[in-house]
């Protein structure tokens, strides 16, 4: 992928890791078999992992060749990163992982100029959650969240976007929560 962009491009502003699979069977922890840690592993963090080190490679070269653009990382990652789901444990791991990964790229990038960011989404309508929809009807219309509906792939692409478009330029390392207000504390 990287050397196609490189080959009909010529230049890498933006990477974008979005590659994700949701917990394979949705198994609990007492059950996860090695198997499906392996797989989902493969996509949801080693994939991220080595595709930014790619990225970062060139846009270090890039940004020493001309630092009139700032290149950026986006990781999107999950409320899964920091709440658990005795059901989704690899997921979660895997998305916890995923924010490191945000932190460790963003520090090593940061003198070149190059921003690294986190986007969590929260209860996204998308395939991945379509088999567990009436469960989080029931959720948000209860008041999980104190938006009270459903996030749309809409709402986590204008916070890519704003993202992308430089919005943040003093700004590295940083998470953005789409979450309809999941992450505020209430009692």
């Amino acid at each position: 992928m990287i050397e196609f962009t490189c080959e009909q491009l010529g230049r890498l502003d933006l990477l974008i890791n979005n590659a994700g699979i949701t917990s394979i069977g949705r198994t609990d922890i007492l059950e996860a078999t090695e198997e499906n840690w392996d797989a989902l592993m493969a996509i949801n963090l080693k994939g991220p992992f080595f595709l930014s080190q790619q990225a970062g490679r060139w846009m270090l070269e890039q940004q020493e060749a001309d630092d009139s653009r700032r290149c950026k990382i986006v990781n999107i990652s999950s409320i899964s990163a920091h709440t658990v789901s005795t059901n989704r444990g690899d997921y979660c791991v895997a998305k916890a992982g995923l924010g490191m990964v945000t932190k460790l790229f963003a520090a090593r990038l940061a003198d070149a100029g190059i921003n690294v960011y986190e986007v969590c989404p929260g209860v996204i309508a998308s395939d991945m959650t379509a088999p567990v929809q009436a469960k989080y009807d029931n959720l948000i219309e209860e008041g999980l969240t104190p938006i009270r509906r459903w996030g749309e792939p809409s709402d986590v692409g204008k916070a890519v976007l704003a993202l992308a478009q430089d919005a943040f330029p003093f700004t590295t390392g940083e998470v953005i929560n789409v979450d309809g207000g999941f992450t505020i504390r209430r009692i």
